[in-house]
Formats: structure tokens, sequence, C-alpha cells
């Protein structure tokens, strides 16, 4: 970790104050320090809810284990049925709706 000597001081007004405490919780920062310097040099912070994200690794784990599902059951009867691959099909269409949504709002940051 660096060695961090160095001091700089600021004076703000309350209502200063009470915007950077405000900007901070948006953040989910909650050291003020961390988060002024932060602002200093790069000049902004960028929070993302990442709950889609989330959603769609948890469909593809779900996904992913059925697939290995009716990939054991091929190898070891030598067939599967057409409800499995239907089945697998809506899953995936799934997860492409959820990645369309991301990608769109995404697209809509400015």
């Amino acid at each position: 970790m660096a060695d961090k000597t160095r001091r700089l001081e600021i004076r703000l007004t309350p209502e200063e104050f009470d915007q950077i405490s405000e900007r901070m919780e948006e953040a989910g920062i909650r050291n003020r320090s961390a988060f002024i310097r932060k602002m200093a040099i790069d000049g902004y912070v960028i929070r993302m809810d990442l709950s889609d994200v989330r959603e769609v690794v948890r469909l593809l784990r779900i996904n992913s284990n059925n697939l290995n599902q009716y990939a054991k059951k091929a190898n070891e009867t030598g067939s599967i049925y057409i409800s499995d691959i239907n089945e697998l099909q809506l899953q995936h269409e799934e997860i492409w709706e959820v990645i369309r949504g991301i990608l769109k709002r995404l697209s809509e940051m400015n």
C-alpha cells in the first residue's frame, strides 16, 4: 500500500459538505477520503446496477446444468427427447432477452 503522508485540506460550506455526502451515499462509498481522492483524480465515480448481469449468470448456470444432464442422458441411452431440446431453446431465448435489455440500457447511457 502506498505511503499516504501528504495532506490536502479544503474548506466547504455546509451545503457543499452535504452534497458530497449525498454523492458518496449514491455511489455506495463510505470512506470520505477515498471518495474525494477518486473524484479529484478521475473526476467521476460510476456505480452500476448489475442485478441483470447476475440474473443472466443464474440463467446460464441453469441452462448449462440442463445441457450437461441432457448430454449425459444422450451418452447413456443414445438418444434425448425433443421436449428436452425445446426446453433448452426456451431457456436460451430467455437469456437473450435479458442480455438484449442490458445492452439497450447500456447503449442509452451518455
